[in-house]
């Protein structure tokens, strides 16, 4: 595989890491107290982000050239797309568990951390694996065309946060207050530490995040396996998932036909890792970036047109997932 080929001095990754843990501080005293997120203030925190992650996009234009950055902004906008559907599933696992509003940014804070943390090691594992046996390259492009598939076909299927091993192995093994106790996710009840149900809901959005992140990082990985850039385009694009979250949960049900465009990058992405490959080789990064860009915006306008038709956004096929 052609690969944008260039050394990163273990000071910028520290640089890089500092960075990142500098942003996630000054977002965690911004919230410190729990309070309702306003569109508003979701809208500016997200748009904050967005300016984060194409502005280090700009970084590495300077550093590195522009087939380095489009590489990136490739990356970045693939795993920005499929972030939408976690929204969906953030969405439902809220509902489920009952959430109140005040303390879902809490837990999507401390879930945006741990989703950064699998990531980080589902990169470094998928890289050396392409790196090393070039025919992993067809398993994971394989699994991007079949969860593209499963996408497609499963629109209706419900999520069950309660059914999840990893939140029924914590329930089991770990003393559980099935309450709330404001935003505290463990308690001391009877002399003994218990978690709260708020604890049980953040597990239920770090096991469901662990399979979109081995999505998204395949995905990324179709496009490159420089473990910078794929890294970079991962954590900034996660970064601002909250935000997108408190700005979109109330137009979810407007995007009824989103799914089949992120269904289609994954396909394209499964695609275009085997053709890597192949004697067809990698993709233009030109072609790639105009594919999904393309790609979301047909589903998008397909979705609000379709759902403009109903009051109450569900469109003529039903609800919306």
């Amino acid at each position: 595989m052609n690969e944008p080929s260039f050394a990163v001095p273990l000071w910028v990754w520290a640089a890089v890491m500092a960075g990142i843990v500098a942003m996630l501080a000054v977002d965690l005293l911004a919230h410190r107290d729990s309070h309702v997120i306003g569109f508003r203030e979701a809208a500016a925190w997200s748009g904050a982000w967005i300016a984060v992650g194409l502005g280090f996009g700009g970084v590495l234009a300077l550093w590195q050239g522009g087939d380095v950055a489009s590489t990136y902004y490739v990356g970045y906008l693939i795993e920005k797309a499929l972030s939408i559907d976690n929204v969906f599933v953030f969405a439902l696992v809220f509902s489920f568990f009952a959430v109140p509003d005040a303390y879902q940014h809490k837990v999507l804070l401390w879930g945006v951390i741990g989703a950064l943390a699998a990531r980080l090691v589902f990169i470094f594992v998928g890289a050396e694996l392409l790196r090393l046996f070039f025919w992993t390259a067809y398993v994971f492009g394989a699994f991007l065309i079949w969860t593209g598939y499963k996408m497609a076909v499963s629109k209706d299927t419900e999520v069950h946060p309660d059914r999840n091993p990893v939140v029924r192995a914590v329930t089991k093994v770990v003393p559980t207050d099935p309450r709330f106790h404001g935003d505290r996710f463990v308690v001391r009840l009877d002399g003994r530490r218990a978690a709260t149900l708020l604890l049980v809901a953040l597990v239920a959005i770090e096991a469901t995040d662990l399979i979109f992140a081995v999505d998204s990082v395949a995905a990324v990985l179709a496009i490159t396996t420089n473990t910078f850039l794929v890294w970079t385009a991962n954590a900034f694009a996660v970064l601002g998932l909250r935000s997108l979250y408190f700005c979109l949960s109330g137009l979810l049900r407007r995007f009824a036909y989103l799914h089949y465009g992120l269904a289609v990058l994954l396909v394209f992405a499964g695609v275009k890792l085997i053709l890597s490959e192949t004697p067809v080789g990698k993709l233009p990064i030109p072609l790639t970036l105009s594919v999904i860009a393309v790609t979301i915006a047909a589903s998008i306008a397909w979705s609000l047109v379709a759902t403009r038709r109903s009051p109450s956004g569900d469109g003529e096929d039903g609800p919306v997932r």
